[in-house]
C-alpha cells in the first residue's frame, strides 16, 4: 500500500533505493548510461547538466569522463536562496563538498552557467510517475531553480530528464502549484519521453530501449 504523506512516500522510496546493490544495481545502472548515451536528444545537448549521486542514487559518474569534444558537461553548484547554478567539468577538476556532503566542482562563480543556458539535465529523484511528476528530496532546488518554465507558454530549452530506477515509480504523485514536471523520465527500461512536454519541433521516437 502506497503511503499517504509525501514525507512517508520519500522514505520508503529511499529505502528501497539504497538497498538495491550488488549485481542487480550494476546491471540496471550499466542499462540506464547506455539509453542515455545513445538517445539523440541527449547525444546532440552541448550543454548537459548531471550530478552526484548520494543515497543510494542512480551513479552517473561514468557519463562525467567519457569523451565528447562537442559536448560541455556540468554539475550543480548550491547557491544561496537555494537555488542552483552549474559549473563545467572536467577530469582535473577540483572538488569540495557541500552542506549536504555533496562534492561540487570548485570554479569561480563567472564559468557558472545558469538554467536557462542548459540544453538538458539529468536530474536525480526519489519518485516519479507517468505523467511526469517527480518527486526529489525535499528541499527544493531544482523546482526554484527550473521555475521559469513555469512562465513560458511553449516548450524551451532546458531539457528536463529524470533519472531513477523502475522501483521509484508510483502509480500518481500529488502535484504542488510549484512542482516543475519532467519532459522525460530513464530508468533501466530505457528513456522515454513524455508526449505532453515535448516539443513537436524536436520530438524524438518515444522509447529508446538501450541496447
Amino acid at each position: 500500500m502506497q503511503p499517504f504523506s509525501r514525507k512517508e512516500l520519500r522514505q520508503t522510496l529511499r529505502q528501497a533505493r539504497r538497498e538495491l546493490h550488488g549485481t542487480a544495481r550494476i546491471e540496471r545502472e550499466a542499462a540506464i548510461l547506455r539509453a542515455i548515451s545513445q538517445h539523440p536528444r541527449l547525444k546532440r545537448a552541448r550543454h548537459l547538466a548531471l550530478y552526484w549521486p548520494s543515497d543510494g542514487e542512480v551513479d552517473l559518474r561514468p557519463l562525467l569522463n567519457r569523451k565528447n569534444t562537442q559536448q560541455q558537461r556540468y554539475l550543480p553548484i548550491l547557491m544561496h536562496g537555494s537555488r542552483l547554478r552549474f559549473a563545467p567539468w572536467s577530469a582535473s577538476s577540483s572538488l569540495y563538498s557541500n552542506r549536504f556532503g555533496i562534492p561540487e566542482p570548485r570554479i569561480h562563480s563567472r564559468q557558472h552557467l545558469r538554467p536557462t543556458q542548459l540544453d538538458a539535465v539529468l536530474m536525480p529523484l526519489v519518485g516519479f510517475d507517468e505523467h511526469g511528476n517527480r518527486l526529489g528530496m525535499g528541499g527544493g532546488f531544482y523546482d526554484r531553480s527550473f521555475a521559469f518554465r513555469h512562465a513560458r507558454r511553449r516548450w524551451c530549452k532546458p531539457l528536463l530528464i529524470g533519472v531513477a530506477f523502475e522501483l521509484q515509480r508510483c502509480p500518481t504523485l500529488p502535484a504542488a502549484a510549484w512542482d516543475i514536471p519532467l519532459d522525460g523520465i530513464v530508468t533501466e527500461h530505457g528513456l522515454r519521453l513524455f508526449k505532453s512536454t515535448s516539443a513537436p519541433s524536436l520530438r524524438s521516437p518515444p522509447f529508446s530501449k538501450g541496447k
